[in-house]
């Protein structure tokens, strides 16, 4: 497991830049951290790689789920956060996204855990301190 220390909301973006860039069309990112952990932070860097501006991220707790166009990639943000159920998640087709050949980032993939590929990633991301962040990379 490789492990990277943040100490701003601009090294979480680098490193979520670094990150993107070895990811691949199907994959899936779960991203585990408490609230206010820096999730959506990190997704806007990530997004950055596949030429998406970071204004359009915005944490998708009420969509559910957001889309955004890549410049040759679509990329679906997931927040699981106020699922009551993985049946809430299979009734909007999260299953399509999730075996399909764009990218996922999920935030609070636990909710939805029973559906998620064998194959996904796991990002944590643990608050060491006001401004400090710990970024683990699970493959």
């Amino acid at each position: 497991m490789e492990k990277k220390i943040s100490r701003s909301e601009e090294e979480t973006f680098r490193i979520a830049k670094e990150y993107a860039s070895q990811v691949e069309a199907g994959d899936v990112i779960c991203l585990e951290g408490n609230l206010g952990a820096g999730k959506t932070h990190f997704t806007k860097g990530f997004v950055t790689v596949f030429g998406v501006d970071q204004a359009a991220v915005t944490s998708p707790t009420f969509a559910l789920i957001n889309e955004y166009h890549g410049k040759e990639i679509e990329i679906y943000h997931f927040d699981c956060y106020r699922l009551e159920n993985v049946q809430e998640a299979l009734e909007i087709g999260a299953e399509e996204y999730l075996y399909g050949d764009g990218i996922c980032i999920i935030e609070w993939p636990e909710r939805i855990e029973e559906i998620l590929p064998s194959h996904s990633k796991r990002v944590t991301i643990t608050a060491t301190g006001p401004e400090e962040r710990e970024i683990s990379f699970n493959p």
